[in-house]
């Protein structure tokens, strides 16, 4: 009973990593848009980079929990991954200042997190 507690605590723990991945994607968006409209906007999608890549690290945390000491799929581990990957390339694409592939990776980068956050 309390090892199947425990691998739903460490299954909530992926559900929320994940969510709050998106949810840091999403205020990507909405700080990319500031960078048009105000002064501080720049700052804000800076400090906000950080967050997500720190999101994404997480989402890998997550994902390693629920699969190794918590004996769930492997799958979401390789996911996690590949979001990290993805959130690199949209870091270094960003500083770059590359638009034409940074935006719409972004774009690529929220539907697969949603896609993720409704698989779970």
């Amino acid at each position: 009973m309390a090892t199947q507690a425990t691998a739903q605590h460490r299954i909530s723990f992926l559900r929320t990593a994940i969510a709050l991945q998106t949810l840091t994607i999403f205020l990507q968006a909405v700080s990319a848009g500031l960078l048009l409209t105000a002064s501080y906007g720049e700052t804000l999608h800076s400090v906000g980079a950080r967050v997500m890549y720190a999101a994404s690290m997480l989402y890998v945390l997550a994902a390693v929990l629920a699969w190794k000491p918590g004996g769930g799929p492997l799958r979401p581990v390789w996911h996690a991954c590949g979001f990290l990957v993805l959130a690199s390339v949209q870091v270094v694409l960003g500083i770059a200042h590359v638009p034409s592939v940074h935006l719409p990776l972004g774009v690529l980068m929220f539907g697969l997190s949603m896609l993720a956050l409704a698989r779970r």
